[in-house]
């Protein structure tokens, strides 16, 4: 986000595509570009589209229109999940020679209009790293007049997954939850936050790696009234064995694994804890028990603790 402000400050472009996995890095980033647009009377001059009413024609004419009393008008388009060939080559054919006075901002959540990449101005809206996290979690906190624990801006990060759209509604409830109480501790974190699934599985992942049976029970427990527990982890290891195998690197892997280059990232860590014939092994049995549990022969309850039990000693 700091690079886009200074590219904001440098000139402003025609076309902004923003593609990543964190829907704050969206709005922050369309909250930027229209700011720098200086758009005003935007009942007039700013056009949403999304799956209900988008069409490539509307769009296309609403670009040719004048601004009325702004210096620019605004379209935004918002997460589409169908795009066609011809629509794209028409947004091309447009930006070849584009109207100056129009802003096109593509909020492409779903990766649409990644080809149109090298002839937009490109806004990386993935989850950030752990640092760049934290200093916007303190620097949050400290506007709301609290301070942190370093153990509790951890906490939060790994409970949220990374996302600042879930750790910044969590954090309203952490400053508030105590008015006399100056520093949000690990402590409360844990009491009010609740982890994310993705990252129980992760958690799950770890203590079966290091073959602790009571840390791996008490997290499927957390885990195994959740109907999509089995796919979650099916996924999870799924990943794991295919990074194993692979020798490309996460920015080329993400994609034929159909995940965002951060979860590779943070997956890649847990390869080491497995061999890659046990992560076969293990996808084999997931396959073996998925099938089970589709043709009635096993609960889902118990297929998920004959999993847990078999990883710990595969």
């Amino acid at each position: 986000m700091k690079t886009l402000k200074n590219r904001l400050k440098e000139n402003l472009k025609p076309c902004y595509l923003v593609s990543g996995d964190d829907y704050y890095l969206f709005e922050k980033a369309l909250s930027m570009i229209k700011k720098a647009s200086g758009l005003e009377n935007p009942d007039f001059n700013l056009i949403n589209f999304d799956d209900d009413n988008f069409s490539i024609k509307s769009l296309l004419d609403g670009c040719e229109v004048m601004p009325l009393g702004s210096e620019r008008r605004v379209i935004v388009v918002k997460n589409l999940t169908k795009v066609s060939e011809s629509d794209k080559k028409a947004l091309l054919e447009y930006l070849k020679n584009p109207v100056d006075s129009t802003v096109v901002i593509l909020l492409d959540f779903f990766d649409k209009f990644s080809s149109l990449k090298p002839n937009v101005e490109f806004v990386d809206a993935k989850r950030m790293d752990t640092r760049l996290v934290s200093g916007i979690i303190v620097s949050e906190v400290t506007k709301r007049g609290k301070q942190i624990s370093g153990e509790a801006v951890e906490t939060l990060i790994d409970f949220c997954d990374s996302y600042l759209t879930r750790i910044m509604n969590e954090l309203d409830k952490l400053c508030y939850f105590d008015l006399q109480e100056p520093l949000i501790t690990k402590n409360l974190v844990e009491k009010l936050v609740k982890k994310e699934n993705d990252f129980v599985v992760f958690e799950l992942t770890e203590a079966l790696g290091r073959r602790d049976a009571d840390k791996s029970l008490k997290l499927l427990s957390s885990l195994v009234k959740d109907a999509g527990t089995l796919s979650l982890i099916t996924n999870h290891f799924r990943r794991l064995f295919f990074i194993s195998i692979s020798d490309l690197d996460n920015a080329h892997l993400a994609p034929l694994l159909g995940v965002k280059e951060f979860a590779v990232s943070k997956q890649r860590s847990q390869v080491k804890n497995f061999s890659k014939m046990q992560l076969k092994k293990i996808y084999a049995l997931l396959e073996e028990i998925d099938y089970k549990i589709k043709s009635g022969a096993m609960l889902s309850e118990n297929a998920l603790y004959l999993l847990v039990f078999s990883i710990l000693y595969i």
